[in-house]
């Protein structure tokens, strides 16, 4: 890393001031990647201040955007304070193949190193492909909302007329292991499949707000996993016990109360905010990059979980067959590559 820094300033030492249209002398700050901004521009919107230098390494970042009407978790950032990891005690489930994905020191935040993982294009086959699609997308236009705030609308009627306890248990018997484009992290497996459990011959609008709502489940409890390996994989770590989390699909509160407790940061554009702070750190307005970090990063909406203990219980049991549907599906494999040894 050190030795790339100098290569960086050599190489900019090299350009003359004038083809840049800079003077002498004018701070430049090296850029970070979108997401990597978007972490410095939230990494410390805590609701109450920790003064411990071990709190950064206690959370988990969630850079979230929409990808056409799919759904898209693009990138979980986690960072550690050295890099003491065992990662052989790593596990999901009975899968010996885990490792921590793209271990880096010092690529966002000096003295710490990252680990990041993501997961792509997770609910494009569920909504693009789902027969009602297109009804769903003229009646949206027609009220000029998204469609995700008509399926949102959908689940809400439905709490009501069926008089369910909350809205996650609509799913009651309908999961979804929404790995349809591989799995990206922590499990690293291109053959991964999407599983969607509990089908049938239904094919209205309904039905595809309660696909809809299990594969944004689905999402939450892929989140999950990168936080409980990490924490098994490093025993530095002792529990993960903040989600902050930036990016467009914080509009849809759905997706948020499903990945409660969330810290939502005041500023709305956390990536635009990160690439600031890098800029205030070079014109030396700050000593370091935490000192602008603790400065400019500030937490706004603070999303609890229900006070129901029913609803932890409920998302317990459907992590656990999270967990099994992927277990399950290397089972298969294993059956099917014996077969055709």
């Amino acid at each position: 890393m050190e030795e790339d820094a100098r290569l960086y300033l050599q190489i900019c030492n090299s350009i003359d001031n004038e083809e840049l249209g800079l003077r002498a002398g004018t701070p430049v700050g090296t850029s970070l990647i979108d997401a990597h901004a978007g972490g410095v521009g939230v990494m410390e919107s805590v609701a109450v201040p920790d003064p411990e230098a071990k709190r950064m390494t206690r959370k988990l970042f969630a850079i979230a955007w929409f990808l056409s009407v799919g759904l898209l978790l693009a990138i979980w950032l986690y960072l550690a304070a050295n890099c003491s990891f065992q990662v052989s005690g790593a596990h999901f489930g009975q899968s010996p193949n885990l490792y921590l994905m793209s271990l880096i020191s010092c690529s966002m935040v000096p003295e710490y190193w990252l680990t990041e993982g993501g997961q792509s294009a997770t609910g494009a086959l569920i909504i693009e492909n789902h027969v009602a699609s297109p009804r769903l997308a003229n009646r949206a236009a027609s009220q000029n909302i998204s469609v995700f705030e008509l399926l949102n609308k959908i689940l809400e009627s439905m709490v009501q007329d069926l008089n369910s306890p909350f809205l996650a248990v609509l799913t009651e018997d309908i999961r979804v292991l929404p790995d349809f484009h591989g799995n990206r992290s922590p499990i690293a497996d291109p053959k991964a499949k999407g599983v969607a459990c509990g089908l049938t011959l239904d094919t209205s609008e309904k039905q595809l707000a309660l696909l809809y709502l299990a594969t944004v489940q689905g999402i939450a409890y892929g989140t999950l996993v990168p936080a409980t390996l990490w924490s098994i994989a490093m025993p530095m770590v002792t529990e993960i016990d903040t989600l902050l989390a930036c990016g467009g699909l914080l509009k849809n509160p759905l997706f948020l109360q499903e990945h409660v407790d969330i810290v939502l940061p005041r500023e709305s554009e956390s990536v635009l905010l990160g690439a600031a702070i890098l800029g205030a750190v070079a014109s030396k307005k700050y000593s370091s990059l935490i000192d602008a970090m603790k400065a400019l990063n500030a937490a706004g909406q603070v999303i609890h979980q229900a006070k129901d203990p029913k609803v932890k219980k409920y998302h317990d049991a459907k992590y656990r067959i999270f967990h099994e549907l992927y277990e399950q599906q290397l089972s298969h494999r294993s059956i099917m590559a014996q077969v055709l040894a």
